[in-house]
């Protein structure tokens, strides 16, 4: 089965494909689901008690835990759009259906750093299908010893 690509319609959907992947990997994975509006982290003006959005829906938000290294968590939002934070490194606005490719790239060691002398700095930078990456600026303090291992 491929997880690497596909339409992943739903925070279920993603979550699958996580558990699928740290299977793969052989990693642990712990996941916390939160449903309602009243639960979910971007619906905190909904109002206590209240769990369905305007349309009727039921959001649906999704946290995912891999053990091992590299250290790996996923945020899945209802907005299909998740934040993968990698060694503290924090990659927002990732396309939930890119889930799946940005952690094989990940875990199959295909991410790396590159680092720059001028202005100095890093950035992580994760492969995506179709000719894409994400590339997310990397602090100097965050650069931790897996992370460090992956400078190009």
């Amino acid at each position: 089965m491929d997880h690497g690509s596909g339409h992943l319609p739903t925070t279920e959907a993603a979550v699958i494909a996580c558990r699928a992947l740290a299977d793969e990997y052989g990693r642990e994975v712990e996941v916390t689901h939160d449903i309602g509006a009243d639960q979910t982290s971007r619906r905190s003006a909904a109002g206590v008690g209240v769990t369905t959005d305007p349309d009727g829906s039921l959001p649906h938000e999704a946290f995912v835990e891999f053990g091992g290294l590299p250290r790996v968590t996923v945020r899945l939002y209802p907005e299909d759009d998740a934040l993968i934070t990698v060694e503290g490194v924090e990659c927002p606005d990732i396309a939930r259906d890119d889930v799946p490719a940005f952690l094989r790239a990940v875990f199959g060691d295909l991410a790396y750093i590159k680092g720059r002398l001028f202005p100095p700095g890093y950035r992580l930078v994760v492969p995506l299908p179709g000719d894409r990456t994400h590339s997310e600026y990397v602090p100097m303090v965050v650069l931790t010893p897996w992370l460090s291992s992956r400078v190009r």
